[in-house]
């Protein structure tokens, strides 16, 4: 039996909040402290949140148009099999598969276990079952149909939304004397250069391209998901700038560097314990919602994989009424579970962040050769091309060497992930026969 074929039910509202639930998670509330300590004033560190936003929204104009050239499932992985070849391809779904994707949901349902221990009180022998657990509920919300599980990613997104709201007029309106002082120079001593303090914060931006992922569900393609894109990345860098200056406000510059959970010292010091849990609650939904839409978003990848015979064929199977990849996001599931399970939150993270900005980084390289190699004109095209593209792919090549410099451990064990698909690919092709030859 065939496919249905995914149903375009995604409108320009879901579009864009699931670029804000895939970009906004755990970073904001934790990683300002870390980008403080790497600056020597508040000034500074707003200017790299904004830097940082609008390079990614370069990073975000090229996927619209890498979007709108193919508007179907699969992401990154469709660009690179077409681009550079079924080899290729497959080597990113299979570092998605193992590490990226599978990574990031393991470590921010490690963040929602974590937190939610702490508002109720609970054990921490309870962090891990408690992410499995988020793991898994988030899987059963998206088995059927994709307009429920946007509608579910809806009220995620906007409950973060909501979380950084209260954060920024709680941390605006009771500020105090603090105001004055939030960009003013630190006596901090400054822990690394200006590549050391991008790091952290384009790490917060990590995960604008999940929506392409779903290009196949979308409505109206070529012109939604530019839009999406564009939407929600100025909602999430609004959001970033005024939650730093809000970090800012209530604990000075020196403050933030000093703080490990800037959003829960920002609201116990205005509300006390009390205002402590309710940012924690916030936190954990922002979890719940990442953890949401990595699987679903990985899913499909996995599912266009089997199509291509890159993958077993069993998680290419959409299920004939809700026409959703129920086995490739069980799959994919099970195995954030296992790394849950098998590894502590740093390494994870370590692992993820490091092969996320790689595959960035050889995404947007497709972008060129679309230009080079396909005919006519899509509906929307990188303003400024081929200056920004550059700027971005530049721009992330130098992180990704940064981050390697700085964790050659976690960059190594990406490599060989990555290179351990080499061996698997060709026994693949021998075995099934149903790959094409290596472009």
């Amino acid at each position: 039996m065939e496919n249905p074929g995914y149903a375009r039910r995604l409108t320009l509202m879901d579009a864009a909040l699931i670029v804000v639930g895939g970009i906004i998670g755990g970073g904001i509330f934790l990683n300002p402290g870390i980008a403080a300590q790497r600056t020597d004033s508040g000034l500074v560190l707003l200017a790299l949140w904004v830097g940082g936003g609008l390079l990614t929204l370069v990073g975000c104009l090229c996927y619209a148009e890498l979007g709108a050239r193919r508007p179907e499932a699969g992401g990154s992985y469709v660009y690179l099999r077409e681009a550079f070849g079924r080899l290729a391809g497959f080597l990113f779904g299979w570092t998605m598969l193992l590490v990226i994707y599978s990574g990031s949901s393991a470590a921010v349902a490690t963040i929602f276990g974590s937190y939610a221990t702490s508002v109720f009180g609970l054990s921490p022998t309870l962090v891990k079952p408690l992410a499995v657990g988020a793991l898994v509920f988030v899987t059963g919300l998206n088995l059927f149909g994709i307009r429920f599980g946007a509608q579910v990613q809806n009220v995620f997104a906007i409950l973060k939304l909501t979380a950084i709201a209260v954060l920024v007029v709680t941390g605006l309106a009771f500020a105090g004397a603090g105001t004055t002082q939030a960009l003013a120079p630190s006596a901090t001593h400054v822990t690394g250069g200006l590549a050391g303090a991008l790091l952290p914060v384009l790490f917060a931006f990590s995960g604008f391209s999940y929506l392409n992922n779903l290009a196949g569900e979308v409505r109206d393609p070529q012109r939604t998901l530019p839009r999406a894109l564009v939407l929600g990345m100025l909602v999430v860098i609004a959001a970033y700038v005024l939650t730093n200056y809000a970090y800012l406000a209530v604990l000075g510059h020196d403050g933030l560097a000093a703080s490990q959970a800037p959003a829960a010292d920002v609201m116990s010091r205005v509300f006390g314990d009390t205002g402590a849990k309710i940012i924690a609650i916030g936190i954990a939904i922002s979890t719940l919602g990442f953890c949401n839409i990595t699987l679903v978003a990985g899913a499909r990848v996995l599912q266009v994989m089997g199509e291509d015979g890159l993958f077993f064929a069993s998680v290419a199977k959409l299920h004939p009424r809700y026409r959703t990849p129920n086995i490739a996001l069980m799959a994919l599931s099970l195995w954030a579970i296992v790394l849950v399970l098998a590894a502590n939150y740093g390494q994870l993270l370590d692992f993820a962040t490091f092969g996320d900005w790689a595959a960035y980084a050889v995404t947007i390289a497709t972008l060129f050769w679309y230009r080079r190699h396909t005919a006519g004109r899509p509906a929307f095209v990188t303003p400024a091309y081929p200056l920004l593209p550059l700027v971005f792919l530049l721009t992330v090549v130098a992180v990704v060497v940064a981050y390697a410099w700085d964790k050659p451990l976690s960059a190594g064990v990406v490599c060989l992930v990555v290179f351990a698909g080499l061996p698997v690919y060709a026994v693949w092709r021998r075995l099934l026969g149903k790959a094409a030859p290596v472009q």
